[in-house]
């Protein structure tokens, strides 16, 4: 059974179950009694496009999932699926580009749901630029691009570290999305072998308090942590996709590293 296949029952019942809720629990949730949704996920009853609505919001299902029940349902589609180059979105756009640009002289990226990059601020090109060529050709997947033998992987400091810390968001993400992309990602990923001379560091201390990742560089060993930003209640599939992740100095010398690398 597929998405483009299964009837609104099939769908309700499979994202329950992979959100770990019984019947009880969705029923009680969504406000509904669980022989209505019973009926709903056996095709007993047709669920009007409210509770398709409904539904979806309680079981947290990615908006571009939400059109295909609503779709199986015998509905059209509600949430648009804009380019971000459509003019609806300019607005977004330019607060990416000044999140990005204000970020500045630390990286930031803006990545969508398969973590292929569609912006980046002027920092990120020195670090990127350690990678193999044939893996900034075309629209260049981030992640793939971290731990990739070409890639930056062999100048990763605590690559152990760092890859687990990825496979462990990749997992998730493809888990929460049911999306089959990400999935075979995270194999693909999961499949790299370990750079040679690469050890396990760990970072454990009393006053760790983030996995920092360390790239090796010529202008020495750099250590960042991440944070990632979001839309808040976005409404439009491309805008509920993209995440902007902003790479922080974990210490003094890469903060002073990244100011003099962008006076060069």
């Amino acid at each position: 059974m597929t998405q483009a296949t299964a009837s609104v029952g099939e769908l309700v019942r499979s994202w329950r179950e992979q959100r770990h809720l019984s019947q009880l629990d969705l029923a009680t949730e969504a406000e509904v009694s669980q022989k209505h949704l019973s009926f709903i996920e056996s095709g007993r009853s047709a669920p009007s496009r409210d509770m398709v609505l409904r539904l979806s919001e309680h079981l947290d299902i990615p908006l571009r999932e939400r059109n295909t029940l609503l779709m199986a349902a015998g509905f059209a589609p509600i949430f648009r699926d804009r380019p971000l180059s459509d003019p609806a979105l300019t607005r977004a756009r330019t607060a990416i580009d000044l999140v990005l640009k204000a970020h500045e002289p630390y990286p930031a990226l803006t990545v969508d749901r398969h973590w292929t990059m569609v912006a980046a601020n002027a920092a990120i090109a020195p670090l990127v630029a350690l990678a193999d060529p044939s893996l900034l050709a075309g629209p260049v997947n981030v992640l793939r691009l971290s731990l990739h033998p070409k890639g930056l992987a062999p100048a990763i400091v605590n690559w152990h570290e760092w890859r687990a810390h990825l496979l462990a968001r990749v997992k998730r993400q493809a888990e929460v999305s049911g999306d089959a992309t990400l999935a075979a990602l995270f194999t693909e990923l999961e499949a790299y072998p370990a750079p040679d001379g690469a050890v396990s560091v760990s970072h454990g201390e009393a006053d760790a308090v983030v996995v920092p990742f360390q790239l090796r560089t010529p202008a020495g060993v750099l250590s960042f942590f991440s944070t990632t930003t979001v839309f808040g209640t976005p409404v439009d599939i491309t805008l509920s996709e993209l995440a902007i992740e902003a790479f922080f100095p974990a210490d003094a010398a890469t903060a002073d590293a990244l100011r003099a690398l962008a006076k060069t």
